[in-house]
């Protein structure tokens, strides 16, 4: 292929980029954002939805996002934050990457997993004994330190990722920054053995409403990125969100009546 043929097809292609949008209310607020976004120069087409509250803009050539929030905050109370990487595609053909297998996409999870299991294990080893409450409790103590932790690392970008699928923090922006602190308390709580009915209560409730959201997300097909390690990891939302949750809200069901 020619240097000349090489210009002429990157000029071609385009970037796409996904984006979280807050502000919007109603249809009428989709259709502003759509066209103020489609007003600014370089961008091709902008996708906006309400539920999920984002925006995918086919850019010509790449645009800040200081730069697009500028334009939105003149059109009304709307701004948008980026929540995947760029990906190219050419003018009329999606270039999609081979899919990944179930192990490079979710090893970051599963060696969680592993880890919290074996020091619960080992523990039980250490004892000399094994009991399943003190078990249960050092796993599912772990389990939320840990998960809070990766939040934590980016706790603006874990809000604004939970925001496109927990059915709170979709009706409220600040359930996304609190809740990372509510799994840092539950985490402590089940270390320290505090008041552990109070605690198995508190886990059951709030590990449902956020199944919820995963259960609709899932039942929707909706592709999106799981925030449960926060936006360290890009996990895909799988049935595999949904059994993290249920096996906490089992656990702490259990406890309640051993």
């Amino acid at each position: 292929m020619s240097y000349f043929c090489i210009v002429k097809n990157l000029k071609k292609r385009k970037m796409t980029h996904k984006y979280i949008i807050t502000g919007m209310t109603c249809n009428n607020c989709v259709k502003k954002v759509k066209d103020a976004l489609e007003g600014i120069k370089g961008i091709k087409k902008a996708d906006v939805t309400l539920d999920p509250p984002e925006a995918v803009i086919t850019m010509e050539q790449h645009i800040q996002t200081t730069d697009m929030n500028k334009v939105l905050s003149a059109t009304g109370n709307y701004s948008l934050k980026e929540l995947t990487d760029v990906h190219y595609n050419t003018s009329n053909d999606t270039v999609e990457g081979d899919k990944k297998s179930f192990w490079t996409a979710y090893k970051p999870i599963l060696l969680v997993f592993a880890y919290l299991l074996g020091a619960s294990i080992l523990n039980e080893i250490h004892n000399g004994s094994f009991n399943l409450m003190r078990f249960m409790q050092i796993f599912m103590g772990g389990f939320f330190l840990v998960f809070s932790f990766f939040k934590l690392l980016d706790l603006k970008g874990f809000a604004y990722s939970y925001m496109t699928y927990d059915i709170v923090a979709k009706q409220w922006l600040g359930w996304g920054f609190i809740y990372p602190f509510v799994e840092l308390l539950l985490g402590l709580a089940y270390m320290f053995h505090f008041e552990p009915s109070i605690t198995h209560i508190v886990t059951i409730v709030v590990m449902s409403i956020s199944s919820i959201g995963v259960i609709q997300s899932l039942l929707n097909k909706r592709k999106i990125q799981c925030a449960c390690l926060g936006t360290v990891f890009n996990l895909p939302m799988s049935n595999i969100t949904l059994i993290e949750d249920l096996l906490m809200i089992l656990m702490a069901a259990a406890s309640l009546f051993i």
